[in-house]
């Protein structure tokens, strides 16, 4: 009889789990319910960085987690590509079994996830936990408007885009849109620039096209970009190939089979402070350019517990102080990078400090403030855009 007993136990438990047994409301799979201040109990977080987020914000996640251990008890962080973020969280979502807590991502993520519905929206409900976010700088404050409800934006920078090269390689560097044509017409294989679906430099040399050549509408892909297609189509004929990463066009310009490429403040400091790339490395500005802002986002899929959605707000409070925010100075990738106004160079740690005072650019104080300062394009344009690319210019050369 007890051994009928305790199988029949043993059964009706093993049905139990395999049915999904109902956890704690704050911690376990209630994703629906009201988010509580705090989980009932420490969380385990998995953080997914598709943007390079976390060499900006790792330093500020890990303290707070260390000094909230009743909230979060282990952070675990993976890595993928903006073109995978899409198919990762749809098919968790798909399996009824979220395991990616927060995503950060930049505006080629987040415009994809917000597309495809993936998003737990945070805004306005939240706001009131997130009392950071009223002290964005100018551009943050308008970078947070593509977000909508569903990101909340934790580092910024002006972004591009910018040309860099090596003076001995390049000593007359084209000084226009057209001159940078002639220039790559002249030297087939020297101009090169990534995937833009995949490359912040990439995407942002897309979208600052309209404004150096003038088109009809920059923020209109599809109707108003006439000139920049015809401008990338004529282009095409002289790249080679395009980079699936940024990096890649970095390595590319160090060994020399690059010669021109696109790049950002923070893609010309940070490769330089690494040795990715020589320190001698110069940028430039084409002439009437426009900077076409970015910014990195921390989102939530749909489906996450609503305890561990109470400890990421938490968390995200905590990154938008300006004490946590310096840290996003790190080593110029980002540059300058904090999101919140007031947070000066003078408050980032002293390795950040000491780097960017060795590599940074004087000279960019001066552009940022001479030049129009313009947001991307929004979640839907941008999408199309990128489609657009990869079917009619450069997908075919897409490095694999």
């Amino acid at each position: 009889m007890k051994k009928t007993a305790l199988a029949a136990a043993a059964a009706i438990a093993l049905l139990a789990t395999a049915c999904g047994a109902p956890e704690s409301p704050n911690s376990g799979g209630d994703a629906t319910g009201p988010v509580p201040a705090k989980p009932d109990s420490a969380v385990t977080l998995n953080i997914l960085d598709v943007a390079g987020n976390l060499q900006l914000t790792q330093g500020m996640i890990d303290e707070f987690a260390a000094k909230n251990s009743d909230q979060i008890g282990k952070v675990t962080y993976s890595k993928a590509t903006a073109p995978e973020l899409v198919g990762k969280i749809k098919a968790q979502q798909n399996a009824n079994r979220v395991d990616i807590d927060l995503v950060l991502t930049g505006v080629d993520g987040l415009a994809a996830g917000i597309e495809q519905g993936l998003w737990t929206p945070l805004l306005p409900a939240y706001k009131d936990r997130l009392s950071g976010m009223n002290g964005y700088s100018e551009g943050a404050a308008a970078m947070q408007k593509l977000a909508g409800d569903h990101g909340v934006t934790v580092t910024y920078y002006p972004s591009g885009p910018l040309i860099e090269y090596l003076p001995a390689k390049v000593p007359s560097p084209p000084k226009t849109a057209e001159e940078l044509l002639a220039y790559a017409k002249a030297n087939p294989g020297a101009v090169q620039y990534a995937r833009p679906s995949n490359s912040g430099p990439g995407r942002t040399l897309l979208m600052g096209l309209p404004y150096l050549l003038g088109d009809s509408d920059p923020k209109d892909p599809i109707s108003g970009w006439s000139k920049t297609w015809q401008y990338l189509a004529e282009l095409n004929k002289y790249v080679t190939l395009y980079p699936s990463s940024t990096s890649e066009t970095m390595k590319n310009l160090a060994n020399g089979s690059a010669k021109i490429i696109a790049s950002t403040t923070g893609w010309d400091i940070n490769p330089r402070v690494l040795g990715t790339v020589p320190k001698e490395a110069q940028v430039g500005a084409l002439e009437g350019f426009h900077w076409v802002t970015d910014a990195h986002y921390a989102v939530i899929p749909k489906g996450v517990p609503a305890g561990k959605q109470a400890a990421i707000l938490n968390l995200l409070a905590d990154m938008l102080t300006p004490q946590q925010q310096a840290k996003a100075y790190d080593k110029g990738y980002f540059y300058p990078g904090p999101a919140v106004e007031g947070v000066t160079l003078d408050m980032a740690p002293a390795e950040s400090r000491q780097a960017i005072q060795e590599y940074g650019r004087p000279e960019y104080d001066k552009l940022i403030a001479d030049h129009p300062l313009e947001v991307p394009l929004d979640a839907k344009a941008l999408v199309a855009a990128f489609d657009k690319w990869d079917r009619e210019i450069g997908g075919a050369k897409v490095k694999k």
